[in-house]
């Protein structure tokens, strides 16, 4: 029996060998337990060992990055270790910081046991890392477009020597504003290079940048641009954008969300859904522009592990996301732009998995949008009513005394103003001034209307500084000169005695 076990292995590893990858690459893919080739790696694979550009159109999740990396690195195995100071042979840009790094870790898991090496090149952290990583030289870089333009005018890079080029997503690259730092890359990469591109969507714009970049391409499409996997179970709730909060809450009681991401437009909506969730008693964290490497990787890491059941993202943070398992997709706002849809839902349903797709929709505001992603579907979304509670709420999270964490009220502040001797009167704070010989938690009416006294000339003096701020602000916007509200101190020193010049003289 174990005999059969090892044959029937031989001949899975064989799949990969067979369409040209390296024997050891091959090898490390059958140890993760990959043994056949997805579609679009069986149709890039031989074509980009064959020296040929690759123009293709891939969903995310379809295995593009083993497509363009497998035949690379078994390229540049052939040739032997020849890394000079730094250079990279091989260039893959990504238009994230996510995706960089899952491409980086698909890389590292199939070059294991070689001489392979890769560096990791993007923003958020710091560059004198990925500098001294760079100076020896690499076989394979990562990075992002942006702070890898940094580094090549900083001279710690030079592209005048790399063979292969691979742009993924592109049509991402172009909606953040990358098209332009692409081309200036391209230029810098060496003439003769390969170059593969791909995309989800293929607009205009993507296209004249394949025709520029590519040389007698060939066309790679395992599925036509813009549709979504049939896996995927898509339904739109209509909801009034001021209910989207209680609806959403009510929705992740149901236990079959088990691993859940949703998408907002915004960061700002972003930091509002996730803070509504966790004040309701979700796990949940949130990834987005405004947030550090770290902390997106930290909560990528807790969603992974299944400590962090709803992960909030906006669409460009999203990119490169690729946890196995989601079980639901839930658009809590539609995208500004209809080719994200198919980018969001398709974090779900991976590997012929079973996933669902929920659209909150305010017809009021989101009604040409909603059009806009059926266009681009090619379908029309089924419209169903929002399904009854399941469950109750979760429990608040608790602190060790009992209290909820998120309360603030009155009672909580005064049990610690008691403590300290102290009370706020409109956020500001006033200690109780101890008299002598009585303790000094009590106050004699004297000492209350002293301490009144106190607070009416503080306030004066506010409104005055506010008065003067205001005076300063109105003249400034007429380009008048401020008239200072100090009292000028007077000058009482005396002025030098000056003497004559025939005194001077004399002296």
């Amino acid at each position: 029996m174990a005999g059969k076990d090892f044959i029937l292995k031989t001949q899975n590893s064989n799949a990969f060998e067979a369409l040209g990858v390296s024997p050891i690459l091959a090898k490390n893919l059958l140890k993760a337990g990959m043994t056949e080739p997805k579609p679009i790696q069986e149709e890039a694979i031989p074509s980009m060992l064959a020296d040929c550009d690759i123009l293709g159109i891939a969903q995310t999740g379809s295995g593009k990055t083993l497509a363009f990396g497998l035949p690379v690195l078994t390229k540049i195995l052939s040739m032997g270790d020849k890394r000079r100071p730094k250079t990279a042979r091989a260039l893959i840009l990504a238009p994230t910081r996510e995706l960089a790094v899952q491409i980086e870790e698909a890389i590292h898991m199939v070059s294991k046991n070689t001489h392979l090496s890769t560096c990791l090149i993007l923003g958020g952290v710091s560059k004198n890392s990925q500098i001294k990583r760079m100076a020896q030289g690499v076989d394979v870089l990562i990075a992002t477009p942006g702070r890898l333009m940094d580094l090549v005018r900083d001279k710690s890079v030079d592209l005048s020597r790399t063979d292969y080029l691979v742009l993924d997503e592109a049509d991402r690259m172009l909606d953040m504003g990358f098209i332009k730092d692409v081309r200036r890359i391209a230029d810098l990469v060496a003439k003769g290079r390969q170059t593969a591109l791909f995309s989800a969507t293929m607009p205009r714009e993507i296209e004249k940048l394949a025709e520029t970049l590519l040389h007698d391409p060939v066309h790679v499409e395992v599925a036509k641009q813009g549709t979504t996997a049939a896996e995927i179970n898509q339904v739109v709730h209509k909801v009034d954008r001021r209910n989207k909060k209680d609806v959403l809450n009510k929705l992740l009681t149901n236990p079959a969300l088990s691993s859940v991401i949703v998408f907002t437009r915004t960061k700002h909506g972003a930091d509002a859904v996730t803070r509504n969730l966790s004040k309701t008693g979700y796990s949940v964290a949130a990834i987005h522009g405004n947030k550090s490497q770290n902390a997106r990787q930290k909560a990528l890491k807790g969603f992974r592990d299944g400590t962090v059941r709803i992960l909030v993202a906006t669409d460009i943070a999203a990119r490169g996301i690729d946890v196995p398992g989601i079980s639901h997709v839930i658009n809590y706002e539609l995208p500004d732009e209809a080719e994200s849809y198919v980018h969001r839902i398709g974090r779900t349903g991976r590997n012929g998995a079973h996933g669902e797709a929920i659209t909150l929709y305010d017809e009021s505001i989101e009604s040409a949008r909603l059009k806009a992603v059926e266009r681009v579907i090619r379908m029309k979304l089924p419209r169903e009513d929002v399904p009854p509670q399941f469950g109750p709420l979760p429990e608040k999270v608790e602190n060790k005394q009992g209290k909820d964490k998120t309360d603030s009220s009155d009672e909580a502040r005064s049990q610690k103003h008691k403590k300290d001797g102290t009370f706020h009167e409109k956020n500001r704070t006033h200690r109780r001034k101890p008299v002598s010989g009585k303790s000094s938690g009590t106050m004699t009416r004297d000492d209350e209307q002293a301490l009144s006294g106190d607070r009416q000339k503080s306030f004066k003096r506010r409104n005055r500084n506010n008065d003067a701020r205001k005076n300063r602000e109105t003249l400034e916007a007429r380009n008048e000169k401020p008239v200072s509200t100090k009292r000028k101190k007077p000058n009482n020193r005396k002025k030098p005695v000056r003497l004559r010049k025939s005194v001077r003289r004399a002296a």
